[in-house]
C-alpha cells in the first residue's frame, strides 16, 4: 500500500469518526422541556400574593395610652424599604447568582441552553427565595409587634395576616414549583431558595418592625407617612 493510499485510509476513518460522533452527539441532543403552564402561574400568582400581603398589611399593635386602650391597626409606607430590599435580593439571585451556579431546570442540560423552557436556571429558586421571603417578612414584624410593642400580646388579624396568609402563599408557590413531570424546578432548588428567602425576610421584618414604631410618628391618622 502506497504512502498516498494510506493516507487517504486514515483520512476516511477520521471523516467517518467524526461524522459519527456528530450524529450522537445530535442524537443525544434534549428537546424543550414541556411544562406545566397551569403550575407555573400557581407559582407566580402565590408568590406575588405572598409578597402583595406584606405591602398592604398593617401593623396591629396594643395601645394603652390615656386616650384609648386596645388594638390599632395603622398601615406605613415605610414597609416599602423591607419589602424593596427583598425584592431587589431577589432580582440579584435571578440575575448574577444563578448563572454564577448554573444548575440546570428539569429537562434541561447543556445540549439544549436557550431552547423555551430553558433560558434560565434553578439554583436557588427565585420565586421560592420571594415566597418565603414574605413569609419571614411577615413572621418577623408580628413578632416584634406582638412581644415587644403589645408587651406580650397576640392579636388574630395579625397572626392571619402575617403569618397565614404569606404561609399559604408559600406552601402553594413550593408546590407549583415541584410539580409536574418535568416540573419547574428541582426540589432541592426550591428549597435552598426558600431557606435563604425564609432567613433574609426574618432578618428584614425583624429589623424593619424594631426601627420603625407601629403607631404613627405625627398626628392620629391610619396611614403613617
Amino acid at each position: 500500500m502506497t504512502i498516498r493510499r494510506r493516507a487517504l485510509l486514515v483520512g476516511g476513518i477520521i471523516a467517518l469518526a467524526l461524522s459519527g460522533t456528530a450524529r450522537d452527539a445530535s442524537a443525544q441532543a434534549l428537546p424543550p422541556p414541556d411544562r406545566s403552564a397551569g403550575w407555573e402561574t400557581v407559582s407566580t400568582v402565590a408568590m406575588v400574593v405572598g409578597m402583595g400581603s406584606q405591602v398592604l398589611m398593617p401593623r396591629i399593635y396594643w395601645s394603652d395610652t390615656e386616650v384609648t386602650i386596645g388594638y390599632k391597626a395603622r398601615w406605613h409606607a415605610s414597609v416599602l424599604a423591607p419589602t424593596m430590599f427583598l425584592l431587589t435580593t431577589a432580582l440579584f439571585n435571578e440575575l448574577v447568582v444563578k448563572p454564577e451556579i448554573t444548575s440546570y431546570r428539569p429537562g434541561c442540560g447543556t445540549t439544549n441552553v436557550g431552547v423555551a423552557g430553558c433560558t434560565t436556571f434553578g439554583m436557588p429558586s427565585t420565586h421560592t427565595f420571594v415566597a418565603f421571603s414574605a413569609l419571614g417578612h411577615g413572621a418577623g414584624v408580628f413578632l416584634v409587634d406582638s412581644l415587644k410593642w403589645s408587651e406580650g400580646r397576640f392579636n388574630g388579624g395579625a397572626i392571619a395576616g402575617d403569618v397565614a396568609v404569606p404561609l399559604i402563599a408559600a406552601g402553594l408557590t413550593y408546590a407549583g414549583r415541584v410539580a409536574g413531570t418535568p416540573s419547574q424546578e428541582h426540589g432541592d432548588q426550591a428549597l435552598v431558595g426558600a431557606a435563604f428567602g425564609l432567613g433574609f425576610g426574618l432578618l428584614a421584618g425583624g429589623a424593619y418592625a424594631l426601627l420603625q414604631r407601629p403607631e404613627c410618628p405625627y398626628g392620629a391618622g391610619v396611614i403613617c407617612w
